[in-house]
């Protein structure tokens, strides 16, 4: 990104119209016709752009400043076929139009957007990269047992909230999922692909397919933009993956290719559990289960996960060898058979460890 930079290497020097001149005129034709509020638009002469932070089919992601406050810089990339432009402007839209409506502590903060010189989306900088770079650097290892739980519990606070708006995200996973400087705190992002539930169908070009729900795959060849029937339950197998993930640390169905990765979750095989804790076993086979009605909803993942740590606080260090099954008493449990399985946790107090869980629990910034 050496291009990008002024004479003196200052990263912010240029503004970011004169910075993309031979993107924006690579992309010609490709921001006409998009339509926003004109609330949502910022001036593009106040952003400034440094070092490139991701490359993606979509979209290149620049870390930047706006008005000298950091901010991330998502640039729509103009594709190679000029068949697909209407498609990229409609995936704009819909993003800025989404992102705009959120608001959450675990959600990145939508700043603006600019379609003129090129279609861009402003957001909040998390310092901490990716959760997928963060499960990398630290490999073989696995994060600690809280901070993992801790960052499923906020991933979970997200989706409840987006599921109550009405918004399937649609591809869950660690590359979109941001951490803060401190790598305590984690964020959803990407709304590149979500969309509002309808009654109707929706596409199949929804997400990645390690972890993709079997309802998106099919016995017959695998189409993008095929209309099929599912729900938000897709984003609740997708977390399923997500969380299997920072407890293991491993790729779902690694060394499969993607047809392979399909077959195993449309016949029903899912990841081991040799490595996963016992008592989170039955979130997991809950949020996995093959029948989308069979899995929970955010809120109960969202009670379970919280209610875990706190006995992990308030009694050792560990979780407790054996923890009581109930089935949540929630009018939302009718609705999904798989909840029974999630658990209420009950333990005595071990006192001599509240102080290291308190200063835990500081440290994670109140997650609980």
């Amino acid at each position: 990104m050496a291009d990008h930079f002024g004479p003196e290497n200052d990263p912010f020097q240029l503004s970011f119209p004169n910075q993309l001149k031979s993107v924006a005129h690579d992309a010609t034709g490709l921001s006409c016709d998009v339509k926003l509020d004109q609330n949502l638009l910022i001036d593009p002469d106040q952003l400034s752009i440094g070092p490139m932070i991701s490359e993606g089919s979509y979209s290149i992601v620049y870390q930047g400043l706006y008005k000298s406050i950091p901010v991330a810089i998502k640039v729509i990339q103009p594709d190679k076929s000029s068949a697909v432009v209407p498609e990229s402007k409609e995936k704009f839209e819909r993003e800025v139009t989404l992102l705009s409506r959120v608001t959450h502590d675990n959600i990145v903060k939508f700043i603006g957007a600019s379609m003129e010189p090129i279609m861009i989306i402003v957001t909040e900088l998390m310092g901490g990269g990716t959760l997928q770079k963060f499960l990398w650097n630290i490999r073989p290892h696995c994060p600690d047992l809280m901070l993992s739980l801790s960052f499923a519990l906020g991933i979970s606070r997200a989706m409840e909230y987006l599921h109550a708006k009405g918004i399937i995200h649609r591809d869950l996973k660690p590359s979109n999922l941001l951490l803060n400087k401190d790598k305590n705190k984690i964020k959803v992002a990407d709304f590149g692909l979500a969309r509002e539930e309808t009654v109707g169908e929706m596409t199949t070009e929804a997400g990645t397919y390690r972890w993709m729900a079997p309802e998106l795959f099919s016995i017959d060849p695998i189409q993008t933009g095929v209309k099929k029937h599912y729900d938000h339950k897709v984003d609740v197998y997708s977390f399923s993956m997500v969380i299997w993930e920072l407890l293991t640390n491993s790729t779902p169905f690694k060394g499969r290719n993607n047809m392979m990765v399909a077959y195993a979750a449309v016949k029903n095989q899912r990841p081991s559990i040799d490595d996963i804790p016992k008592d989170i076993v039955p979130l997991l086979e809950s949020c996995w289960a093959e029948d989308p009605a069979d899995r929970p909803e955010f809120m109960q993942i969202t009670d379970f996960l919280a209610s875990f740590l706190r006995n992990m606080c308030t009694s050792q260090t560990t979780p407790p060898k054996v923890f009581e099954i109930e089935q949540l008493e929630s009018d939302a449990a009718e609705d999904s058979p798989g909840t029974d399985h999630l658990m209420t946790v009950k333990s005595d107090v071990n006192n001599k460890n509240r102080s290291f869980c308190s200063s835990l629990l500081s440290w994670f910034h109140g997650c609980l």
